[in-house]
C-alpha cells in the first residue's frame, strides 16, 4: 500500500515540524513542506492533527478481555486491533511465569500467529516475565512455578520452540547463576531486564556489568532505595539502563515519575502499560495468567489481596498522563513511548519519523487523542466520526 499524509504536524525526536509524509511499500520514501499525490496514492489529510511514531509497548499482558498466557491466534488478533485503537504500532506479549507446557503453548501460538500475519498492530515478540524471579518480590507471580536457580538450557529451549521470537526476558539478579548466565542470553537475542527483586546495590551491579540493560516497571516489586543500602532501584536509577515506567498514576506517583525522568533522562525511560486483560474494560472480575484480579475503580489487584496484578492502562492514556504529570510538550516525552523502546530492542527500522524507517505512524488529535493508527502504510484504526 502506498499512502500520503498531508497537512499534518510531524512530532518526532523531541521536535515538532510541519511536513508531508509519502510511505511506498511500508516503508517512508520522502518528507517534504508539500507533496503531490499520486495515482492510486491512497492520501489521509491530516490537517490539524499531529502525526506521531507509532507507539511501541514492550511489556503488556493483554487487553479487550484477552489474557496472554491463554491467547489463541485469533485472541492475540483482538488484541493487535484493540491496541492499533490506541496507537499502538508494535508490542510484545508478556508471558506471566506458569508452567513450562503452558509457557511452550503459548509460544507456540505466538509463532503461529506471526507466521499467518494479521491485523492491527504488528506482534514483534515475546516477553518472558520469569520464572527466575525473587518470591519475596514476586508481585502477582505464582510462588510455586517460581525458580530459585537459573537454567540457561529451559530459556533456550523456550527460544528454539519460539524460533528467535524470544526478544526480552526478566529476571532477578539475586537468583543463584543470574549474571553468569546475561551474556549467554544475549547470545541468544534476549535483552535482560532486571525487576520482581529484593537484589542488593552490589549484586543488582553485578547484572549490569554482565549486559542487563533495563529494569522491569521500575519502583514497582523491587527493593527501594534506602540512604546507607541503595539495592537494586539505587543501581537503575545510577546506572545507563533504560528504566520501564508505568505512568497510570497509581502505580507510580506522578512525583515518583518527574524523579525517574530527572535521575535518567527522557532518552532512557521507557513507559510501558503492563497492561491485563481488563485494559478498555469496565471494573469486574478478570484473570492474569493463573491469578484471579478484582478491577476496582480501574486498579487491578489480586482477588483479595492488596497485590497489584499489572494495569488497566492504555499507551495513549500513558502519553496524556506524562504530559499532565511533567508539564512538558507532547514531543518532550514522546521518546518513552516511541525511540526509547526501540532502541533497547534494537528495532532499527521503528521509533521515528524519517526517511527508511517503516511506516509506522499514529495521528492524535491537539488533545492526544487517538484519530488514525497506520501500521506499514496500511490504516489500521480509524476513529468513529459523529453523527
Amino acid at each position: 500500500m502506498n499512502m500520503l499524509i498531508q497537512n499534518g504536524t510531524i512530532l518526532t525526536n523531541s521536535s515538532r515540524s510541519r511536513l508531508d509524509i509519502r510511505i511506498d511499500g511500508g516503508v517512508i520514501s520522502e518528507l517534504a513542506p508539500s507533496l503531490s499525490p499520486r495515482q492510486g496514492e491512497a492520501v489521509i489529510d491530516a490537517a490539524g492533527l499531529y502525526a506521531a511514531p507509532g507507539f511501541l509497548d514492550i511489556h503488556t499482558h493483554g487487553g479487550a478481555n484477552v489474557d496472554v498466557n491463554h491467547a489463541s491466534e485469533e485472541d492475540l488478533e483482538k488484541i493487535s486491533v484493540f491496541f492499533a485503537s490506541h496507537g499502538v504500532t508494535g508490542w510484545q506479549c508478556s508471558i506471566l511465569t506458569d508452567t513450562e507446557e503452558q509457557t511452550l503453548w503459548c509460544i507456540g501460538q505466538v509463532r503461529k500467529y506471526m507466521d499467518a500475519g494479521h491485523r492491527g498492530a504488528r506482534l514483534l515478540g515475546i516477553h518472558l516475565e520469569g520464572p527466575f524471579l525473587s518470591r519475596d518480590y514476586r508481585g502477582s507471580m505464582p510462588e510455586h512455578l517460581l525458580r530459585t536457580e537459573l537454567d540457561v538450557e529451559l530459556i533456550r529451549r523456550y527460544q528454539q520452540a519460539a524460533g528467535g521470537l524470544i526478544r526480552y526476558i526478566t529476571l532477578s539478579p539475586e537468583i543463584a547463576g543470574t549474571p553468569g548466565a546475561i551474556p549467554a542470553i544475549r547470545a541468544m537475542g534476549i535483552h535482560t531486564a532486571i525487576g520482581h527483586s529484593g537484589a542488593d546495590y552490589d549484586t543488582a551491579w553485578a547484572a549490569i556489568r554482565a549486559g542487563a540493560e533495563a529494569a522491569t516497571h521500575t519502583m514497582n516489586a523491587m527493593l527501594l532505595l534506602h540512604q546507607h543500602r541503595p539495592a537494586i532501584t539505587g543501581a537503575v536509577l545510577e546506572s545507563d539502563v533504560f528504566c520501564e515506567a508505568i505512568c497510570d498514576g497509581v502505580h507510580l506517583h506522578p512525583g515518583t515519575v518527574r524523579l525517574i525522568l530527572k535521575t535518567k533522562g527522557l532518552d532512557r525511560v521507557v513507559a510501558i502499560t503492563d497492561s491485563i486483560m481488563a485494559a478498555g474494560l469496565p471494573d469486574g472480575q478478570y484473570k492474569l495468567g493463573v491469578n484471579d484480579v478484582t478491577v476496582t475503580n480501574g486498579d487491578a489487584k489480586i482477588t483479595g489481596t492488596d497485590i497489584r496484578a499489572g494495569s488497566t492502562l492504555t499507551m495513549d492514556r500513558a502519553l496524556r498522563n506524562l504530559v499532565r504529570f511533567t508539564g512538558r510538550e507532547p514531543e518532550a516525552v514522546l521518546p518513552l513511548l516511541t525511540e526509547n523502546p526501540a532502541k533497547l530492542l534494537g528495532l532499527a527500522s521503528q521509533g521515528s519519523i524519517a526517511v527508511g524507517m517503516r511506516g509506522d505512524i499514529v495521528l492524535l488529535t491537539q488533545e492526544l487523542i487517538v484519530d488514525q493508527t497506520i501500521v506499514g502504510g496500511q490504516c489500521q484504526y480509524s476513529r468513529p466520526t459523529k453523527g
